[in-house]
Formats: structure tokens, C-alpha cells, sequence
């Protein structure tokens, strides 16, 4: 029994065939369909064929950046991608001849962590997807968070920095405009303009500079970049501190791309978490911990929670909605 789960992010498109188990036994890895929700759909519809082309696939499950409905058919709003309102589930599911769901990115990868990954035995989790910006989810009591509308997790366009940097979601001061890899590429812009000379390293980078390029600088030990990645834990660490004065979890799963820099961001923003948390000294602290999956967590949640809707589908067909029905819409 396989799936195949789709994971669109901000810069890249990764797929793959995933057991039960949460093994990948196949992937494929693109750029991200950006320029319009055709064109995401047909590059979907691309790779699932040829995917399905050597594996018997009960299901596909997409995860997306950005505010998916609470009937995983719909993607209302996407900062980075060109989705605005678009009902891909049902469409895909004609294509592909297949049951689709569709769910945010991060909901996905907090699947995976939470089933197969560093969030197992936890009861109540919250996932942190760092990339080009913030993803976000919470997992309580084995069950994904979705709030009323589906929309729950954004915490990444939470206001951190009242009037601060101007953010795609069209607010300021968004948390992701300080802690993704968006910000540390524009922080290190900054840095290697100004002539400083500590910044050569930075400055003799291809330009424009990225947030991978920063990070494996930093993972170098050049000494700008491993700076700036620490200012990056600094802000990281202080949104962990608001999340878990509101939500209290027991433990924090940080992954996405910028979790590859492990203890280089992870304890500048433990140390940043404890300072800024109400009530230290006086409560538990939360476990902040690297993700298991890295990049490949959402996809392979994305498959999971396909296989989850495909299996309860399954036990009760007299009850197929529109979700999964390939004559819908």
C-alpha cells in the first residue's frame, strides 16, 4: 500500500512514493511551479503519472504553502505561490484518477514527525517548518489542529515587530520576516554591501544571496554568516516564547531547510526561548528539537494523511464527499 505525497514550497517542488510506514521508496525534486495555479496543477499531474507509472498508488496527498480549507480541496491563499481561491483537490483527483487531498505544508510535515518522526509519544507538538518563510502546526492529542476554518498554524504572519518589514501576506512585522530564510538572505545583503570586512566572505558569495548560501557559510564556521545565524535563533527563539505562553506544548519540532544548520540556530534559540518565556523558573520547559525528516517531512505527511483519508473512505463508502469524488466539481 503506497501514496504519493507533493510538497510545494516557496523554491521547489518534492515528491515521492511513501509506504505505510512512512519509507520513501521513491522522489522526485523540481522547482516550484510558481507562475500560476495551471501550471502547479499540470506539473502535479506530471509527476504523479510517472511516479504511478511503476507503484500501484491508492492516493495523493499535496502539501502546499499557504491557507488550505478545512475540507483539504481548496487552497484560499498562498504568499508565495500564484494560489488565490483555487479548488485543486477535485480538479486533480479527475486528472489523476485518484482520491486527492490537499493540506498546508506544514501540517503535513508535522504529520510525519509526529507519526514517524521526533515528535513521536509527545501529546500535544508544535511543528515549525523554516524555509523561504515560516510554516506552522500543532498536533494535540493525536490529532492535527486545524482552528474553525482550517487555517490555524500561520503563526509566521503573527506581528512580531509592529510597523517592521513589509511581508508578501500584506502585513508588517511578520515573525517570518526575521526567522526564515528570507530574512537571513536579506540580513546577509545588508552585511556584505557595507564594506565590513568581516562580511568577505559574504560579499565574495554569487549574488543575489540566498538563505541556503548564508547557512552553509555559516555550517563553514565563516564568522558573518555564523553571526547572522544566530541574530536568526535570537528571533526564533523569542516566537517560541509567545507560542508557548498561549499553547503550551510539550516539545517543538523545528525543521524545513534552515533545520539543517542543527545546533548553530537550535541553541541560540533555546537559550533566546528561555529568557523571553512568561513565567521561567516557574514551569516546565518545552523540548526544542531538530526534525527527523528534514526536507523530505512533508512529503512524506503529505502521503500519510492521503493514505488516512483514503483508509476512512474505505471503511465507510456509502460516505464519499466531494473531496474525494472524481466526478466533483
Amino acid at each position: 500500500m503506497v501514496s504519493i505525497g507533493i510538497d510545494i514550497g516557496g523554491t521547489k517542488m518534492s515528491a515521492g512514493v511513501v509506504t505505510a510506514a512512512g519509507e520513501i521508496v521513491e522522489r522526485s525534486l523540481q522547482p516550484s511551479p510558481i507562475l500560476s495555479a495551471r501550471q502547479a496543477e499540470d506539473a502535479i499531474v506530471e509527476v504523479v503519472d510517472r511516479l504511478s507509472q511503476r507503484h500501484r498508488v491508492d492516493a495523493v496527498g499535496v502539501g502546499a504553502a499557504g491557507w488550505v480549507d478545512s475540507q483539504q480541496t481548496t487552497i484560499r491563499f498562498s504568499p508565495h505561490l500564484a494560489w488565490r481561491d483555487e479548488p485543486i483537490a477535485p480538479r486533480l483527483a479527475q486528472r489523476v484518477d485518484r482520491p486527492v487531498i490537499v493540506d498546508n505544508d506544514a501540517n503535513a510535515a508535522a504529520w510525519a514527525e509526529f507519526n514517524f518522526g521526533a515528535g513521536r509519544g509527545a501529546q500535544t507538538m508544535i511543528m515549525l517548518t523554516l524555509g523561504t518563510g515560516i510554516g506552522g502546526a500543532m498536533v494535540s492529542d493525536g490529532r492535527l489542529f486545524r482552528g474553525g476554518f482550517g487555517m490555524a498554524g500561520e503563526w509566521g504572519h503573527s506581528a512580531i515587530v509592529p510597523g517592521g518589514q513589509d511581508c508578501p501576506c500584506g502585513s508588517q512585522g511578520c515573525w517570518e520576516q526575521y526567522a526564515s530564510g528570507h530574512a537571513l538572505a536579506r540580513r546577509a545583503a545588508v552585511l556584505a554591501a557595507s564594506g565590513d570586512l568581516a562580511a568577505a566572505g559574504l560579499a565574495d558569495q554569487p549574488q543575489p544571496l540566498t538563505g541556503a548560501a548564508v547557512g552553509r557559510l555559516a555550517l563553514d564556521g565563516d564568522p558573518a554568516a555564523t553571526g547572522l545565524v544566530a541574530e536568526l535563533g535570537d528571533w526564533l527563539g523569542l516566537g517560541l516564547a509567545n507560542l508557548a505562553a498561549g499553547l503550551d506544548p510539550e516539545v517543538f519540532i523545528i525543521g524545513g531547510g534552515l533545520a539543517q544548520l542543527g545546533d548553530l540556530l537550535l541553541e541560540p534559540a533555546r537559550a533566546a526561548y528561555r529568557r523571553h518565556l512568561s513565567g521561567r523558573g516557574h514551569r516546565p520547559w518545552a523540548v526544542v528539537r531538530q526534525a527527523s525528516f528534514g526536507n523530505d517531512a512533508g512529503l512524506i505527511g503529505a502521503a500519510a494523511l492521503a493514505q488516512a483519508a483514503a483508509d476512512r473512505r474505505d471503511e465507510r463508502p456509502g460516505e464519499v464527499t466531494a473531496l474525494w469524488s472524481r466526478e466533483a466539481g
